[in-house]
């Protein structure tokens, strides 16, 4: 799974932006300062890290110029809109792309896709039993057979990986897929998704050994 540092002091951003990047199957870890950036980057490995201009105890240049220092761990800036300046010192430091504020959620992941593409950065593919998930590539697959899943079901198993381990209620899961653009996603809707998704991903669906149901609680991934 793709280890992603998002580096911003706007709480309901923080908020917003982990939720989405976590059900779109990345490994979400956020800090607020610059302080507490250059703390976390000298611990732990990222293969790509979100990073504010302007942040509560300094700025993302200082950040990005650690990180860039020690790493070719990509970076892309979170900037005011039409901040020409900011841009340009942010490709100066070594940024590998910047998105203005304020983004549209679908746009930023392509460009995070596009970005981890270009630098080769790995840890991408996560494995359920038989199957792989690529979240740079955006498939599935199962003994070297593409699977073929439609967005919704792909975006289900992607809630899945995230939470593996962790039952998960039935509202949590439609909170979860609610498609973006606003289409209703409703309970009936759920079960059927989550039988074809068996249906693709499991030996017998019938008696599933990935996606397991909890009597009376949810489901739950723990392979």
């Amino acid at each position: 799974m793709t280890k992603l540092l998002l580096v911003e002091d706007d709480k309901e951003i923080i908020v917003n932006l982990t939720e989405f990047l976590s059900n779109e199957g990345f490994a979400v870890k956020n800090v607020t300062g610059q302080t507490a950036a250059l703390d976390i980057i000298e611990k732990e490995k990222f293969d790509i890290v979100l990073l504010d201009v302007s942040l509560a105890d300094g700025n993302g240049f200082a950040v990005c110029s650690a990180i860039k220092a020690d790493s070719a761990t990509p970076v892309i800036f979170l900037t005011a809109s039409g901040d020409e300046f900011s841009t340009v010192t942010g490709f100066d430091l070594g940024a590998d792309d910047y998105i203005a504020k304020p983004f549209r959620p679908r746009e930023l992941i392509s460009r995070i896709k596009n970005v981890l593409r270009l630098t080769g950065n790995t840890g991408s593919v996560t494995q359920l039993g038989d199957v792989l998930v690529d979240t740079i590539k955006g498939t599935a697959s199962k003994n070297g057979c593409d699977l073929y899943l439609s967005a919704l079901e792909y975006r289900l198993l992607l809630v899945f990986i995230n939470n593996r381990g962790a039952v998960l209620s039935r509202t949590k899961l439609l909170e979860s897929i609610w498609d973006i653009a606003g289409e209703f996603v409703n309970d009936n809707t759920l079960t059927v998704y989550i039988k074809r998704l068996r249906e693709k991903i499991e030996d017998d669906p019938q008696d599933p050994k990935i996606i397991k149901t909890v009597r009376g609680l949810g489901y739950k991934v723990d392979v």
